[in-house]
């Protein structure tokens, strides 16, 4: 895979964290209060993962991959991207715990982080498979 695909890449990981962080402060702001935090966080996995699929549909031509390998590389490249952006901003922005912050990955404790990082890493592949391949 070339640098260039690599590059587009990384733009639309970029582009998904901005959607993500945007959504996260309006959830944070209007679903919290209505629901609570843990429920919140739930449905903001299904809502966030919709978000990525938007995104990832629009943008997986212009990224120019050539197969599904490739396609599979950059969904899990955006995976490592994102736990690693949401451990940084937890933890060194939000000042949060490590057990607040793996909670999230705790299906035991209802975090339904780990469904919306399988289906972010499946994202790229799916938006492709159902792009107008005429």
């Amino acid at each position: 895979m070339n640098t260039y695909i690599l590059l587009k890449a990384l733009a639309v990981w970029l582009l998904i964290i901005l959607a993500e962080t945007l959504h996260g402060i309006l959830r944070g702001l209007l679903l919290v209060p209505l629901t609570g935090d843990l429920a919140a966080r739930q449905i903001g996995v299904v809502i966030g993962s919709l978000i990525i699929f938007a995104v990832s549909y629009f943008t997986i031509d212009r990224i120019g991959t050539t197969n599904w390998q490739q396609r599979l590389f950059i969904g899990f490249g955006w995976v490592i991207l994102t736990v690693l952006f949401e451990l940084f901003l937890g933890k060194v922005l939000l000042g949060l715990d490590w057990d607040r912050i793996l909670s999230d990955y705790d299906i035991g404790r209802g975090g339904f982080m780990l469904f919306g990082l399988l289906f972010m890493a499946a994202s790229p592949s799916i938006a492709y498979m159902l792009r107008d391949r005429t």
